[in-house]
């Protein structure tokens, strides 16, 4: 199985921590580009004949900025390019400022049966810090309007002044709302981004203080029920995201739109970033790609260590062998050994200990340097 994930860089204004390609001022081209994004699907579907999809995910951006509609013609193409799983897991990104009782609707009616929305924090002086456009009242009024369905809820943690009672009143929010997933996890700073300014001048809390803050919603989280199942997602039982599954277990996804990136055929690509010269690229009637690779070994190997390391699941020491045709202890004794106190291993099963989980990129340096080592 594989996935697809669509890009939509449309938004109605930039958040201060936003890195991603989104434009809040081309609104106006919605419609020019979606009409491309569909051209790129049917382009994609062509080549990906014998691909069955069980997951598609509208990211941005901000999808329900767009008109809905264009939603709907996204879907009804991607169908009709694309073999869908019947129960394919159809997730689309909102921001609750962008929402109305019309979108829900023409969403359900295009299949949508996820939904993610960006909460972030619960504390309305720290949102408008950010640049969200919403307030928390506007995050309980969407999720009413979602009555009930599959919906996962954002929340960041490293906020200007933020604090464990903040950090406790965002999840008691987005639980009391029916948020059957919870992605938590830490503002990442960019050079570049207005909240650069923040950091540069101390104010946001480091790494230690934000560690505490994981560490505590973590424990909140657990005691509601929500499992941790990768890093930094946590589900009630049957609810995880299985899209994200697809990126951690080293599945094969196409991303089509500006920026989206791909890896299938044992290819990593990835669009253009820029607007212009993607739609132009489109309506000649070939691919933007702008970066083309093919994925060594001994990358792939990392990869498949490092993405299954991330998640509660583990690495598989018979898909290991399966995949690679040679045994992941002879690949990597020496990463093994200096990782073994933070390792444990259950029959088949490789994985992080679950009080070293948040730190696991320190547990995977001697996985990255190792291959490389050997040649």
């Amino acid at each position: 199985m594989a996935g697809i994930y669509i890009h939509v860089p449309f938004c109605r204004h930039k958040c201060s921590y936003c890195d991603f390609v989104s434009f809040p001022d081309k609104i106006e081209y919605a419609e020019a580009y979606m009409a491309c994004l569909y051209k790129e699907l049917k382009m994609r579907g062509e080549e990906l004949k014998d691909y069955e999809f069980d997951s598609v995910y509208f990211g941005g951006g901000t999808p329900s900025y767009i008109p809905p509609k264009l939603i709907l013609g996204a879907m009804n193409q991607i169908r009709k390019c694309f073999k869908l799983t019947k129960d394919a897991e159809i997730t689309l990104e909102l921001n609750p400022g962008t929402i109305g009782e019309g979108k829900v609707k023409t969403y359900k009616e295009a299949g949508i049966n996820r939904f993610s929305i960006g909460l972030q924090t619960a504390i309305d002086a720290q949102l408008e810090d950010i640049g969200r456009i919403h307030n928390v009242r506007d995050y309980v009024y969407a999720t009413k309007l979602l009555k009930g369905e599959n919906f996962s809820t954002d929340v960041m943690l490293g906020l200007k002044n933020q604090t464990k009672e903040d950090v406790a009143k965002t999840i008691e929010v987005a639980s009391a709302c029916g948020s059957k997933h919870i992605s938590m996890y830490a503002l990442t700073v960019e050079d570049g981004t207005p909240i650069y300014t923040d950091y540069l001048n101390g104010e946001l809390p480091d790494s230690d203080e934000v560690a505490e803050l994981y560490e505590y919603g973590r424990k909140l989280l657990a005691d509601k029920g929500y499992e941790r199942y990768e890093i930094s997602n946590f589900a009630k039982k049957g609810y995880e995201s299985r899209h994200n599954l697809t990126y951690w277990r080293r599945g094969e996804y196409i991303g089509v739109g500006v920026a989206a990136s791909s890896f299938i055929k044992g290819k990593r690509f990835t669009n253009t970033f820029d607007l212009d010269e993607y739609m132009k690229c489109i309506i000649s009637g070939y691919y933007p790609a702008v970066t083309s690779e093919e994925v060594s070994e001994a990358d792939a190997k990392f990869e498949f260590i490092m993405l299954a390391l991330r998640t509660k699941y583990g690495v598989s020491l018979s898909e290991y062998e399966k995949n690679f045709a040679s045994r992941l202890e002879d690949d990597f004794p020496k990463a093994l050994e200096k990782s073994d106190k933070y390792l444990e291993r259950e029959g088949d099963i490789i994985r992080i200990k679950d009080e070293y989980l948040y730190v696991q990129n320190s547990v995977l340096m001697p996985f990255m340097e190792e291959p490389r080592d050997r040649g």
